[in-house]
Order: C-alpha cells, then sequence, then structure tokens
C-alpha cells in the first residue's frame, strides 16, 4: 500500500467536500471498502455525512461492525430503511424469498429494499461518495474516480477506484479498522443474508452474490449498475 494512493484518495475526498460541502453523502455499507474510505474520511478531517441502508435482512456481523465503527468514529450514521406499505406489498404477492423465483423479482426485491431507500437518502444532495473498486467486477470496469450520476442526477465520488482488494486489506491491518466479521469466513462481498455467501478459492469475489442466476454474469443490485459519464 502506497502512501500516494492513500493521498491521492484523501485529496479527492477532500475535493467533494470543497466542491459540495454538506450536500455530499458517503453511501456506507460497512464493506472491506467502506470502512476504510470511513477511516480516510476520518483523517482528512472532513465531515461529510454518512448514510446506510438497512434492507431489514442484513446478516447480524453487518450490524456488529456498524456499532464498532460508530464508537471508533465517533460519526452519526443516517440509516434509512425500506418503506414498509412497499416491502408489505411485495412480499404479500411474492412471498417474502421472491428474489430466489427470477432475475426480474430479484432486482425488484433490490429496488423496494435498496434503490427507493438511497433515492430518499440522495434527495437534495448534490453529490455522492462511494467505495467501489475497478476490479470488483467486470460491471465496474468502466468507472472512474469521479463521474456524473445520470441514475440518481449528481456527481459521484469512488476514492477507492484505483484500489486493489489487496491494498484495502493491508489498509485495514495497518490501522486497526473495524472490518466484517463475514469477511474472514470467505465473504468478500456482503448484502443482505440471504443473497450472500461464502466463496470457494479462486472465485470470482462477487461469485458470493445471487450465485443461482444465470443472466449475463452482472452481479449487480442496481446501486452501481447506472448510466454514468465521466468527467
Amino acid at each position: 500500500m502506497t502512501e500516494s494512493k492513500i493521498e491521492k484518495s484523501m485529496a479527492l475526498i477532500r475535493q467533494a467536500v470543497a466542491e459540495y460541502g454538506p450536500d455530499v453523502a458517503f453511501a456506507c455499507s460497512f464493506g472491506a471498502e467502506d470502512v476504510v474510505l470511513l477511516d480516510l474520511i476520518s483523517r482528512a478531517g472532513r465531515s461529510i455525512t454518512v448514510i446506510t441502508l438497512d434492507t431489514g435482512r442484513l446478516p447480524q456481523e453487518t450490524y456488529d461492525v456498524m456499532d464498532a465503527c460508530r464508537k471508533r468514529y465517533s460519526m452519526p450514521i443516517e440509516v434509512y430503511f425500506p418503506d414498509a406499505a412497499e416491502v408489505e406489498a411485495m412480499v404479500r404477492e411474492h412471498g417474502l424469498n421472491l428474489f430466489r423465483n427470477s432475475v426480474e423479482l430479484r432486482k425488484r426485491c433490490c429496488e423496494i429494499r435498496k434503490i427507493h431507500p438511497l433515492r430518499r437518502a440522495l434527495a437534495g444532495r448534490k453529490a455522492w461518495m462511494t467505495g467501489v473498486r475497478r476490479d470488483q467486477a467486470d460491471s465496474r470496469q468502466q468507472m472512474a474516480a469521479v463521474e456524473d450520476d445520470a441514475h440518481f442526477g449528481i456527481r459521484k465520488f469512488n476514492p477507492l477506484i484505483e484500489w486493489s482488494e489487496a491494498e484495502v486489506w493491508a489498509y485495514i491491518r495497518e490501522h486497526d479498522v473495524p472490518y466484517n466479521a463475514l469477511h474472514d469466513r470467505h465473504y468478500p462481498s456482503i448484502g443482505c443474508a440471504p443473497c450472500s455467501r461464502a466463496i470457494a478459492v479462486g472465485e470470482d469475489p462477487r461469485a458470493g452474490r445471487w450465485w443461482w442466476e444465470q443472466e449475463d454474469g452482472v452481479a449487480e443490485c442496481g446501486l452501481h449498475a447506472s448510466p454514468l459519464k465521466k468527467r
């Protein structure tokens, strides 16, 4: 892990705050990349609103690391939940585990539990920040450090876009950053509990997400699969 890469990421954090101030939010899922970014934001001495989505089906380990980060960084975390009426209507019509029945229904579940709450969380904001990296998935290869997010209609900052998985973990170990215990059980990508699993050595890091699907190999929920314009 090179200090130059860390400084480059921190410079982008400072840029986001300088340009958008209180109108930028960090969407944190408390995965490995996100806890690194949370630590970098703290080190950069910048005040950024931290938002997270509680889908109602998260693993207990995610709540544990959320609490650990809240205590470590003394940062308020705004938690957004899906609309109860929408969830009730969806479950009433399709069942609790509808996501197993078809790709269309899985995406519908993601839309209600993730996309709609994120839209509320980003409403009125001018920019958001994420922990995505290019080598996480083929669908993220074209992402840039700063983009226009056409899906949400705001700027998007990705300070860790050039980091490798090894660099993320080197940073976590060097700085003793709290992280999700499921990572130690071979969960590189963690979302909702029924839609995440451990992977075998050598498998694609996204192979543990929606593994029962066979549609075009794109394992995305819609948060980062939007059409983007590089700036």
